[in-house]
């Protein structure tokens, strides 16, 4: 089985919300929500990918040294198994805005579970909820 290796963030408002993009109509999951982030190409590290990626998605910028390791997701779908570093971001320069017209939500980490997520993601939100 093909193991995929993916970055995701949890941004930080000044609120201590944090930030869910909700995946678009025709893509895997389309309608769950998900923190951000995106697929690590080769030669790449997750600080990059996220890098790239929340400046392609969010049309934000941030640098390695704003990116936390928090935690770690395992999980194996039908196809693949996902890999995926959750890291902690509370700096960033511009505002986060769904460049690929995916809607956005800041959400309290209590309420974290009502929104609907990728099985890959649920075990996250304890770990995130006890850290904030």
């Amino acid at each position: 089985m093909k193991t995929l290796l993916v970055a995701a963030v949890a941004l930080i408002d000044a609120d201590g919300r944090v930030l869910l993009a909700q995946r678009p109509p025709g893509k895997s999951l389309a309608g769950l929500w998900e923190f951000p982030g995106g697929k690590v190409e080769p030669g790449e590290t997750p600080e990059a990918a996220l890098i790239r990626e929340l400046k392609e998605e969010l049309g934000i910028d941030t640098h390695a040294s704003c990116l936390a390791p928090l935690t770690f997701a395992s999980h194996s779908y039908p196809d693949f198994h996902l890999l995926m570093p959750l890291y902690a971001c509370r700096r960033w320069q511009g505002i986060a805005a769904g460049q690929e017209g995916q809607a956005l939500a800041w959400v309290r980490a209590q309420n974290l579970r009502d929104y609907p997520m990728p099985p890959a993601d649920l075990p996250l939100i304890p770990i995130l909820r006890d850290w904030l």
